[in-house]
């Protein structure tokens, strides 16, 4: 397989890992603090920062877009229309970067609050205007999403994953607090 220098980047992990320099044949490769893979960016410090900016930034002018080029107000009409482009956005390669502060659950959750903003339900909170719409939260459709993998696993839908992810202990007793 032939390599491409201009492609090839290097990226050091870790606050103790040593710089080193790396040759490609006899060029020396550039290293980089943010690389993208299968979409999804990563810096250095495996953080997700970067990424979760670009998803907000990407799917807060979707709704907006659909405002401007329907002339209907009705929500049977902007509903599909807003949400179904953002979501997408939103969950796309989620089981890598979901996110694990408040801070960032709450960025991802305004922009699903724009998407979904309309007429007659100003008045609601944010749960209750999606349970008004039918909509979940995305931090329970990430939830829902684990849950459904784990069951697979569990269940033999991923068999050679499942014997190394989890180790199921016969056991007779009734509860999890069994008496001595």
């Amino acid at each position: 397989m032939k390599f491409s220098k201009g492609k090839c980047r290097v990226q050091h992990l870790g606050s103790n890992n040593p710089i080193q320099q790396y040759r490609l044949v006899f060029d020396l490769l550039g290293s980089s603090s943010v690389e993208r893979d299968l979409g999804v960016l990563v810096d250095d410090k495996l953080t997700m920062n970067q990424q979760l900016a670009l998803v907000a930034m990407k799917s807060s002018g979707i709704p907006g877009c659909s405002k401007k080029s329907v002339a209907s107000r009705s929500r049977e009409v902007l509903l599909p229309l807003r949400s179904a482009p953002v979501r997408p956005h939103l969950e796309y390669c989620v089981q890598c970067w979901a996110p694990h502060f408040k801070k960032d659950e709450e960025l991802l959750e305004r922009v699903q609050q724009r998407a979904t903003r309309m007429k007659g339900l100003e008045h609601l909170s944010c749960e209750e205007k999606l349970r008004e719409l039918g909509l979940f939260s995305l931090k329970k459709r990430r939830l829902r999403g684990d849950l459904i993998n784990a069951y697979k696993s569990l269940q033999g839908g991923c068999q050679e994953d499942a014997a190394r992810l989890f180790a199921v202990m016969p056991s007779d007793r009734t509860s999890a607090m069994g008496t001595n």
